[in-house]
Formats: C-alpha cells, structure tokens, sequence
C-alpha cells in the first residue's frame, strides 16, 4: 500500500527526517455490528526503524491527520495505529 507511505514520507520530509526504511502493514477487518450487519475495521502498522519511538508516534498521528483516506473514512470505521510496535493514541 503505497498511498499511506508516501503520506507519511511527505510529513518526515517536512521535519527533514529520512523515511527510506519505512514499512506499513496493513489489516482490513470485516466485523459484526449490533444491527446484525457488518462494518470494516483498519489496522495500520507502521516501522520506522530510523525514528524514535516517540516521534514515530507523533509522525503516525499527523499522517493520520492529513491522509486523504483517513479523512475520508474517519469516524465511519475504526482504525487502529501502531508506531515501531507502540500504540498511538
């Protein structure tokens, strides 16, 4: 998935970071709802082997922000984030 990493490569560049070992793993759910339906759920893991973990955070969380599919979809699925294996919250 290309699109995400590009996303998050532009926000590194902006902070003059190097974002060339970046890997994304991704995770589509499809989960039951209370209406007997069903609803996607996302995962996105990503690595940044080259970045703290507390600024691989922080750089997650902005992508998350700016991501066209994230706003597109935002508060429509849940999405789950991970930095260098931490949460983002």
């Amino acid at each position: 998935m290309e699109e995400p990493v590009s996303h998050l490569r532009a926000q590194l560049g902006s902070k003059e970071k190097e974002a060339g070992d970046a890997e994304l793993d991704s995770k589509v759910h499809l989960q039951t709802n209370d209406a007997r339906g069903f609803q996607l759920a996302v995962e996105l893991n990503v690595k940044l082997p080259s970045v703290d973990d507390e600024q691989a955070a922080e750089l997650v969380r902005i992508t998350h922000t700016v991501c066209p599919y994230s706003n597109a979809t935002r508060g429509n699925i849940e999405v789950t984030l991970t930095a260098n294996g931490n949460p983002v919250i």
